[in-house]
């Protein structure tokens, strides 16, 4: 409640400052009266001409702008094909609303080559939005992060990827010429912020010339960067570097150079550090798949290739003791000739991570807690190489050709003791993995004619991966599975597994355009699987030698093998067709594929096989209600199939209180998904809107048929029953509205999933509410300090069916920018948790406060920094989260406080 106060009493203030301004209402129209929608207008203080406020009409051609009373203002405002018209206008002090018409008219021959003088703050050309990077700036601004936070309708996610109408950012481009592969992330950290000149976005965005128009791109966002003048064919950059301390020695150093010319591009990026700044995580490794080639997107089948199951915890800076890194990467295009464009990436990076938790697991079956303690270290050595060519030697053939390879070796060790009842556990861990894979790619597009377009696309996989698990206890969880050597100092459990896959994806797509509003397509394709399986797990004496459980385990009257090779294969046939109809504000995309599926096993001597056909349908409809306000419909039915992990039927470890064994008699679930979807854009009050809405029905789901005793687990997945489906729903949407120098922020995410497990032969339903709300207000002056103020909301309710668990966190937050002495600027964020269980029985207060120091003389390449984190020492913070099987609370202990002084040059 005080925090509301504030906010409250903040707002109040701002709107006696709006007291001081006149609202200017004006309509743009041509010399009969017709409205002219989307022209540009901008408002210029008459004595120092510098840009006060600009607009750009709406529909009706109106505009409005709020301006200081008491001064005298030039209008100017353009308009394509028209001539641009200067109106001089006085805002009286004792008006708050004025209402004006102007008349443009239409250029005369001999003006076809008026030159505007000036950059407009934001022009619309059909799909492209065009920011000038200089009109929204604040001065402060030091990476195309903190460009993008700047613009409406723009917005930075937690890991630093740009959304853009809600919509995450798959590519972006400097000049045109990619930026390591699309990655966003590395854009936003490292691209100077003082080299941009524009930000382009691009929606709608189909990189190939011939298929544009004929799908739906409407998911499809690129960001173009347009660099400055003076920034081509030439080098540029920055070096930093920076030593401090806390608890130990830290220190940063993070060289970046960049070249751009019109026939080729270098970017090399590099970052050591031991503060936390982690530049590429584990999650961005898997992740990063290159840009928009997306293989048969919409199909209907999803067929994903998991990885090993180790579960080795993801790096992030804000639940890690210690983190250091090591990270170089180089990028470049290259205009080989006028039909041929080459482009690659090299990427090598490193870390050691210290993790610190404590855990308290409560099982859903049982309604008993397992506590635990744990202290990991994870080493991560990932390195990647892709080279790109795109071959068009004319506007109707283009062939496209790319090879991926990804190398890493991964390695963990958890000291963990475990307490359950009157059981103590002592378990040391130990994972490793060295997977590698080659993922290439082959796409060609043809044009006939003009109404008959080809398309051919093939994409191959090679992968290996070889997990290893390794765990010793002093309490041997399985005992009746495991028929270990009891007579040990303790029980040194082990587990090998190889996986190997080759997979392969081709179709062939055929584009009829039936007329300017219409086309009709074909397409027929596959995909083929191979892949094997093997694992063993032993017990390692304390006299060096080993046992080999290769004998059968009973579960249930049943036996089961110890020891997986297992052969698995799958194929997918389809022929699938679609139809696109514009007509009026509406486009309407539905499409039906036929598939023919085929599985088959071969394992422990015996061999299985599932065939079956399906026919799934899907449906895109797109109502544009104006050209920056647009709703979006989309169904899909999917057939969802696992890959060998879920078949192979030997036991295998996912960790030291859980065994896990496939079924070799799986079968497909079917999807059912809806997506709602609204965004709306206006410049003629300044207002973002944005929504989404999503519900997902699964039948016959694959689900696990755990067998649960205390604390340890034996899971098997199964069909669940069409009366037991699965169902997801989940809603978010955000407002924003920008009136003179400030700007509010709403927005609200909520997801309900219900789903089903059987557990000790009995099927439970269990449902998850997440909620989270957030409300800010800041201000965007130039000169004055800048304030941030908002709070944050999040509720986790988890119903077990026997209990049921809620936890909550409050996180006020404040950000302040100031600049002062003309040469300093400080720079404080500070977020106050508090995080807390419904029942009490978890509670935790904490606040992060960091702060940073700069100083730059005017046109000096020198920048010094003084950096603190985390000021107010805190050691630890919490999260909640929850699975079919248990729900978790989880103590992180974070980086402890540190300063660090840092030194940045540029280029």
């Amino acid at each position: 409640m005080k925090n509301l106060l504030i906010l409250l009493c903040l707002c109040v203030g701002i709107n006696s400052g709006f007291s001081q301004t006149t609202k200017l209402i004006g309509k743009v129209t041509d010399s009969i009266g017709n409205p002219l929608s989307m022209a540009s207008v901008i408002a210029k203080e008459k004595e120092t001409l510098e840009i006060d406020s600009y607009s750009i009409t709406n529909e009706e051609g109106l505009f409005q702008l709020n301006l200081p009373k008491g001064k005298t203002f030039i209008l100017e405002i353009n308009f394509l094909g028209f001539q641009p018209l200067s109106a001089e206008t006085y805002m009286p002090e004792d008006l708050n609303v004025i209402e004006s018409i102007y008349v443009l008219q239409e250029l005369a021959d001999e003006l076809d080559d008026v030159e505007l003088v000036y950059e407009m703050p934001v022009t619309i050309r059909g799909d492209t939005i065009s920011y000038d990077a200089d009109s929204f700036a604040r001065g402060n601004e030091r990476k195309l992060g903190d460009i993008i936070e700047n613009l409406p309708g723009m917005k930075l996610d937690d890991d630093g990827s740009i959304e853009v109408e809600g919509k995450k950012v798959q590519k972006v481009m400097v000049d045109g010429k990619d930026f390591f592969d699309g990655d966003s992330k590395l854009a936003t950290k490292n691209i100077p912020a003082d080299a941009v000149s524009k930000v382009e976005v691009l929606r709608n965005y189909n990189e190939v010339d011939q298929m544009r128009g004929l799908g739906n791109d409407q998911e499809n966002v690129a960001i173009n960067i347009k660099l400055k003048e003076g920034k081509e064919n030439f080098w540029f950059g920055e070096l930093n570097a920076g030593i401090g301390y806390g608890e130990e020695t830290r220190y940063l150093a993070n060289p970046k150079l960049f070249y751009y010319s019109p026939d080729y591009s270098i970017n090399i990026i590099t970052n050591f550090n031991n503060t936390g700044d982690t530049p590429f995580t584990f999650r961005d490794y898997f992740n990063f798949t290159g840009g928009f080639r997306n293989f048969n997107s919409g199909g209907g089948t999803r067929f994903n290739i998991n990885d090993s199951g180790l579960g080795f915890l993801l790096t992030q800076n804000d639940r890690a003791q210690n983190i250091e890194n090591e990270f170089v990467a180089g990028n470049f295009t290259y205009k080989a000739s006028e039909k041929l464009d080459i482009s690659g990436f090299a990427l090598l990076s490193g870390n050691k991570t210290d993790f610190q938790t404590n855990n308290i697991r409560q099982f859903i079956s049982s309604g008993e807690n397992e506590v635990t303690e744990t202290e990991n270290t994870q080493k991560n050595q990932l390195a990647m190489l892709k080279l790109s060519s795109v071959y068009k030697p004319n506007a109707n053939f283009q062939l496209d050709y790319d090879v991926l390879g990804k190398l890493s070796d991964q390695s963990e060790v958890a000291n963990q003791f475990s307490q359950f009842g009157t059981i103590d556990n002592r378990i040391l861990e130990d994972k490793a993995n060295k997977p590698f894979s080659i993922n290439q790619n082959v796409n060609a597009y043809y044009t006939l004619s003009e109404k008959d377009i080809f398309s051919g696309q093939a994409q191959h996989l090679a992968q290996e991966e070889d997990p290893f698990y390794n765990a010793i206890l002093d309490f041997l969880p399985f005992a009746g599975i495991l028929q270990a050597n009891t007579g040990q100092s303790n029980f040194d459990i082990n587990q090998e597994k190889i996986i190997k896959t080759q997979k392969l994806d081709a179709k062939v797509d055929y584009y009829r355009v039936l007329n300017k509003k219409s086309n009709i397509s074909f397409n027929v394709g596959t995909t083929l699987s191979y892949q094997n399986f093997d694992s063993s797990i032993f017990q390692r004496l304390d006299s060096g030698a080993t046992l080999n459980f290769d004998q059968s385990a009973e579960v249930d009257g049943e036996r089961f093998p110890l020891q997986n090779d297992v052969t698995y294969n799958f194929r997918d046939l389809f022929f699938g067709t679609r139809y696109k109809l514009i007509t009026g504000k509406f486009t309407l995309t539905p499409g039906l594929t036929l598939h023919n599926y085929d599985l088959s096993t071969d394992q422990l001597g015996l061999e299985t096989s599932f065939n079956t056909w399906k026919l799934l349908p899907d449906l895109n409809l797109n109502l544009q209600l104006k050209r920056t306000e647009t709703i979006r419909f989309d169904y899909a039915m999917t057939a969802e199939f696992t890959d060998v992990n879920q078949y192979a039927e030997a036991f295998v470890f996912n960790n030291y209180n859980r065994l896990f064994r496939g079924n070799r008699e799986l079968e497909n679930a079917l999807a059912n998904s809806f997506n709602l979807s609204y965004f709306n854009f206006n410049m003629f009050n300044y207002t973002n809107i944005t929504g989404r809405l999503s519900y997902t029905n699964r039948i016959n789901g694959i689900k696990n048929d755990t067998e649960l005793v205390a604390i340890n687990q034996v899971a098997s997945p199964f069909n669940i029953s069409s009366n037991f489906a699965d169902e997801t729903f989940s809603g978010s949407g955000s407002y924003s509205k920008r009136f003179r120098k400030f700007q509010v922020e709403t927005s609200a995410r909520l997801g309900i999933n219900t789903f089903n497990n059987q557990i000790n032969g009995e099927v439970l339903e269990s449902e998850s509410f997440t909620q989270n709300y957030k409300a800010s207000l800041r201000s965007n002056f130039k000169t004055w300090p800048n304030l941030e103020i908002g709070y944050d909301f999040t509720s986790n309710r988890y119903d077990n069916g026997s209990f049921i668990s809620t936890f909550f966190t409050d996180q006020p937050f404040i950000n302040l920018e100031a600049n002062f002495l003309k040469e300093f600027t400080f720079t404080a964020d500070y977020n106050y948790f508090n995080y807390r269980s419904k029942d009490d029985r978890v509670s935790n207060e904490y606040a992060f406060l960091s702060a940073d120091l700069f100083y730059q003389k005017k046109d000096s390449k020198w920048e010094f920094i003084l950096q603190g984190m985390n000021l107010l020492d805190v050691q630890s913070i919490n999260q909640d989260s929850f699975n079919e099987s248990f729900n978790t609370t989880s103590e992180y202990f974070v980086m402890p406080r540190m300063l660090i002084l840092k030194v940045r040059y540029e280029l």
